[in-house]
């Protein structure tokens, strides 16, 4: 164990990429560059990311508020249209909300309790329990919403969802009731026309509005699959994973991500001669244990990666090895028998339900390594839209 330093994750600060711009060429270029002046050396399966809003601005990726309202009266008819479980934000929903009700008559909105999907409370479950509202059972009106629990001010944003959603889809010209419940089916005594405005439950939201009589049945996902009137798209995931570009435009998830990660790539190992991952990463997918967001509110952590980062970790558990296998050594005989138990492991063979193993993260290497960009690279003014990991596959006997 020669080398004292393990996983090393840098924030790479990057030139403001535009619409036109080649993402590969100039992230290809940055990186470099970046490497020479730390004298940092390259070494093979090191991970060059670059985030998802990036490609997507330097594809020009982009749909009005006024394309999103043209596709969805051409595919609900533009009448009564309801709009279930969307997430509580104004930079990943408000603009979709007033696209949707700009094409439509009235909007009927239907949300959960006691918080979206990602974790954005409207009340607490304590509140709930106090006010003897079921959030399995019940569906509440604005009016009894409104007794129970008033004007609900988000503790972050200080904003009031309720009325701020209610004001956008008036504001665009609709008609609007809110309904709360927990049962997507809830929303079907009102209308039969449906945007299922979910994430991750989107398909199974999809199954049982089906299963129980809706005509039409739509998710963010089916909105924006093709161009509209000269709009950006995405054909695998419509509107899901847009957000805000300005007062009248979301900027899409971007396209073709596997084929971008697959040529940075490329490029990177050419220009270093090591064997270089990429990744195009979005949202991590963590919880915060205070505020109670779950961060993934785009479809998936990484769209776009190259094939070295498919799999899941497949690692011993140092901690067990000591405390199990080799309790009765310690100091340098210990680290030798941890060591070659490693060397002896087996990388074709999977670890799972190997006692060995239990304790280590069972997730996607994508998801994990997509998270840890996301932390590293931050959402505000830090610049680094790139990130360059090194030695997240080395382990305790690599030199």
């Amino acid at each position: 164990m020669s080398r004292t330093i393990g996983t090393v994750a840098r924030g790479v600060r990057a030139p403001i990429f535009r619409q036109g711009d080649d993402v590969v060429s100039i992230t290809a270029d940055t990186v470099a560059n970046a490497l020479a002046e730390e004298g940092i050396a390259p070494r093979d399966k090191d991970v060059v990311a670059i985030t998802e809003s990036v490609v997507a601005r330097c594809q020009g990726n982009y749909a009005t508020v006024r394309q999103i309202a043209a596709d969805v009266r051409a595919k609900t008819g533009g009448k009564t249209v309801g709009i279930t479980f969307p997430i509580l934000s104004r930079n990943r929903f408000s603009l979709l909300l007033s696209g949707i009700a700009s094409g439509a008559e009235k909007i009927v909105l239907l949300l959960s309790l006691p918080s979206d999907e990602v974790g954005n409370h409207l009340v607490s479950m304590d509140q709930l329990d106090e006010a003897g509202v079921d959030p399995f059972r019940d569906v509440l009106t604005l009016e009894q919403f409104r007794s129970h629990f008033g004007s609900v001010i988000h503790p972050f944003t200080g904003v009031d969802y309720v009325d701020y959603y209610q004001r956008i889809i008036q504001e665009a010209g609709a008609q609007a009731e809110i309904v709360f419940s927990n049962r997507v089916q809830s929303i079907l005594p009102y209308t039969d026309t449906v945007i299922c405005c979910d994430i991750h439950t989107r398909q199974r939201s999809k199954r049982l509005l089906k299963a129980a009589g809706a005509k039409c049945v739509l998710g963010l996902d089916d909105l924006l699959t093709s161009s509209v009137d000269g709009s950006g798209y995405n054909p695998q995931y419509g509107l899901l994973g847009s957000n805000k570009a300005d007062d009248g435009r979301v900027k899409l998830f971007p396209r073709d991500t596997m084929a971008v990660a697959e040529a940075l790539g490329q490029a990177l190992s050419q220009r270093t001669g090591k064997h270089i991952e990429a990744m195009i990463y979005g949202d991590g997918a963590f919880k915060d244990p205070v505020g109670k967001i779950w961060e993934l509110a785009d479809p998936v952590v990484a769209p776009g990666y190259t094939s070295g980062l498919v799999g899941t970790p497949n690692e011993l558990k140092l901690k067990y090895l000591a405390d199990k296998d080799f309790a009765d050594l310690s100091g340098e005989a210990l680290q030798q028998a941890i060591s070659e138990k490693i060397r002896q492991k087996d990388a074709s063979v999977s670890l799972v339900g190997n006692m060995v193993s239990e304790g280590t993260t069972p997730r996607n290497l994508t998801d994990l390594i997509g998270s840890l960009c996301d932390l590293t690279s931050g959402s505000g003014d830090k610049g680094t839209p790139i990130v360059y990991i090194q030695g997240y596959f080395d382990n305790y006997t690599t030199d």
